[in-house]
């Protein structure tokens, strides 16, 4: 019961995590006026708060069980790799 719970809390640290990058690609569409720097500054600032939000979970979970940190990472990584597929694919789609 408990690696369920790792799990489903893994996956949506991944969900989670995957957030930051949504708003910064959506605000690098709106930042053409300030040039290629702008929208690679936003990219950047939005992969560090993921990659803050990804770390201190997996983190805190390994403070409070350490048997429990592999299945919280691992559904983590799948989770951001999924949405970050289903949003290419999406985005793919609509165009």
């Amino acid at each position: 019961m408990p690696i369920v719970v790792a799990v489903l809390l893994g996956a949506l640290s991944g969900i989670v995590g995957f957030l930051p990058l949504f708003a910064g690609l959506r605000m690098t569409r709106k930042t053409v006026s300030s040039g290629l720097v702008g929208s690679m500054m936003v990219l950047f600032l939005a992969l560090i708060v993921s990659f803050i939000i990804l770390v201190m979970a997996a983190v805190f979970c390994i403070a409070f069980d350490r048997a429990l940190g592999l299945p919280f990472v691992a559904a983590e990584v799948i989770a951001l790799s999924a949405a970050a597929i289903a949003y290419g694919m999406s985005t793919v789609a609509r165009k």
